[in-house]
């Protein structure tokens, strides 16, 4: 289930409505993507650069809620420049194995956020870490893979009604396992009228009969723990008719562009409205999954009250920041992949060998 000083009280406020939570209505990138990380496979390596999570799929609208010898001599300088150029990567590399190793041993953490902002937080001793070896992440083309002795992973794709008609026969034979559907969304201005995701339909059901897995997700702008039942009662009410086997993920998010119906809520409260909603989930029968980031994890979530629930997690960095456990990585929102039209964006579900195989 991305400022090397603590700032001060009002600087991390301002900070905090700044960031996206990974499909949001603007979308902004910068520093190493993880698609330009390398042409060929290779082992992917730690590196601070900035991105942050961010979606092209959101809401429509504000109120209503509605991607010779000359050839001698040139191959002889063309292989000196690669030599120099592996020699220089070997270096590179190096230094990011070594800042991997030290990322969390002081206790605190360094991460960026969609602007490029550089923060500095005290790791929280009460939250499970994630066990996974940022150096075993290979990449290959579109598509990202992690194997050791314990976890091994799969591929997949989520998708709103912006990716238009998708042919989930050919997604599934480009090698992707399972997609999580937006379901529904509510808007962000005043009204916060709940929608559904005019493809939810199509898109479970095609992914189903082309042999994904599916979960679903809504995006989320509750104001109290009474919307959030809501928004998951309109998520519990519209899957009676489908089988799905992965969770229903609730998304929160920030609007950076624009005023929203969520800018003055807290962090206690957005936690409480993420209880509210899982718990109403899993009571229905349903897993329950948060969708976060960095920014969201360090100063809006409070994940120790979320531990029985599994994280999403969206970075666009080159590795995943956050030190704490996640299942899933939504590591680019500029994938492409066969079958779907445009961008789309790309996750690794990372799971204990066994259980899925």
């Amino acid at each position: 289930m991305r400022i090397r000083k603590i700032v001060i009280l009002t600087i991390l406020s301002s900070a905090l409505f700044l960031q996206s939570c990974g499909k949001e209505k603007t979308v902004t990138t910068s520093g190493i993507d993880i698609q330009t990380a390398s042409e060929n496979k290779s082992v992917i390596s730690f590196e601070d650069t900035s991105d942050s999570s961010t979606d092209n799929s959101l809401v429509d609208d504000k109120n209503n809620g509605i991607e010779s010898k000359s050839n001698e001599s040139k191959n002889d300088r063309d292989n000196k420049s690669n030599e120099s150029e592996k020699n220089n990567q070997d270096k590179k590399t190096e230094n990011k194995e070594n800042s991997v190793v030290s990322k969390y041993s002081s206790g605190m953490l360094k991460f960026v956020d969609v602007f490029g902002q550089e923060y500095e937080v005290e790791i929280n001793p009460n939250v499970e870490s994630h066990q996974y070896d940022l150096n075993t992440f290979v990449r290959e083309g579109e598509k990202l893979s992690y194997h050791d002795e314990t976890f091994t992973s799969r591929l997949g794709v989520d998708v709103s009604h912006h990716q238009g008609t998708i042919d989930w026969q050919k997604v599934k034979a480009a090698g992707y396992d399972f997609v999580i559907v937006r379901l529904g969304y509510r808007g962000y201005g005043v009204a916060g009228n709940i929608s559904l995701d005019r493809e939810f339909e199509n898109n479970v059901e095609g992914a189903k009969n082309a042999g994904l897995e599916v979960g679903v997700y809504f995006f989320a702008q509750a104001v109290n723990e009474a919307e959030a039942i809501e928004e998951a009662d309109f998520v519990i009410n519209h899957l009676k008719n489908h089988n799905i086997t992965l969770p229903v993920v609730y998304d929160p998010e920030s609007i950076l562009d624009d005023i929203a119906r969520t800018d003055n809520v807290t962090g206690e409260q957005f936690t409480k409205n993420t209880v509210a909603f899982c718990n109403r989930v899993k009571e229905a029968g349903y897993e329950p999954m948060v969708y976060s980031n960095m920014l969201w994890e360090a100063y809006n979530l409070n994940l120790e009250e979320l531990a029985d629930y599994p994280i999403w997690y969206a970075d666009y960095e080159a590795l995943p920041q956050t030190p704490y456990k996640f299942e899933y990585w939504q590591y680019t929102n500029e994938g492409r992949v066969d079958g779907i039209a445009g961008n789309v964006d790309i996750n690794i579900q990372l799971y204990k060998r066994g259980v899925e195989e």
